[in-house]
């Protein structure tokens, strides 16, 4: 995927996302890090023809996405978001809804790989389980990885991940991180970082701020650059105050 100096803004005369250009090889993974009101997921919008450009190309494959239709486009992407969505049925078309044609030994083994097959087969009903809209039966760890396990059987050949766990324990954190590393194998990905210490292996980090790119490179590169990166690290990592 080719982004090249691309531009976007919601008001005319406020640039939200302005000359923004980065390439993502085959299977690279492409951090984005940033504040809040950086242009994270703005950027992520754009790559999905969710917005339209006011200025620049991305280009899939070679292809400009302005000439290819919206459902092509989307259908190249795969995305796990912050907060689950499942709807109210089964636990099976819950996962089935990632590839409506994948077969009960396809949903199996995406469970398995998104390490929720043993959490399903304790339920009463296992993959016959019926969710509420909320899923409010299932732990928020247990829904989150039950839209990894629906990535998996869409087989996407990009991803976006919003890899945030704040709301999980650090045992199903460390679930949903290995299930989102082996997901990503193989795939590019761009992933909205917001535990920097889940990103130290990416490819290409960029460093959002204001709708600009203000450092790229590796975990290792911006450390020694020691810019905003690095910055965000140490606020980040920094120990607690005493008495504060």
């Amino acid at each position: 995927m080719e982004v090249d100096d691309i531009s976007f803004r919601y008001r005319q005369d406020t640039p939200l996302i302005d000359n923004l250009t980065f390439e993502a090889a085959p299977g690279q993974t492409v951090a984005i890090v940033g504040p809040t009101g950086a242009g994270k997921t703005t950027l992520v919008n754009l790559l999905m023809r969710f917005y339209e450009l006011d200025g620049g190309t991305i280009r899939l494959d070679g292809s400009d996405i302005a000439t290819l239709s919206r459902d092509d486009v989307r259908r190249t992407f795969g995305m796990v978001l912050q907060d689950a969505w499942l709807f109210g049925g089964t636990i099976r078309e819950n996962i089935r809804y990632g590839n409506l044609e994948a077969t009960d030994e396809q949903l199996i083994q995406a469970a398995r790989a998104a390490h929720v097959d043993h959490v399903v087969r304790t339920l009463s009903d296992g993959y016959e389980t019926v969710l509420d809209d909320e899923a409010s039966n299932l732990s928020a760890g247990e829904r989150q990885l039950l839209t990894i396990a629906r990535a998996f059987v869409a087989d996407p050949a990009i991803l976006i991940l919003d890899e945030a766990t704040s709301s999980v324990d650090t045992r199903t954190e460390v679930l949903i991180q290995q299930a989102m590393n082996t997901l990503r194998a193989g795939r590019t990905s761009f992933v909205i970082a917001h535990r920097l210490s889940t990103i130290r292996t990416a490819d290409l980090i960029l460093v959002m701020d204001q709708g600009a790119v203000v450092e790229r490179g590796t975990h290792e590169q911006l450390l020694e650059a020691d810019g905003r990166y690095a910055e965000l690290i140490r606020s980040q990592f920094a120990e607690p105050v005493a008495g504060a």
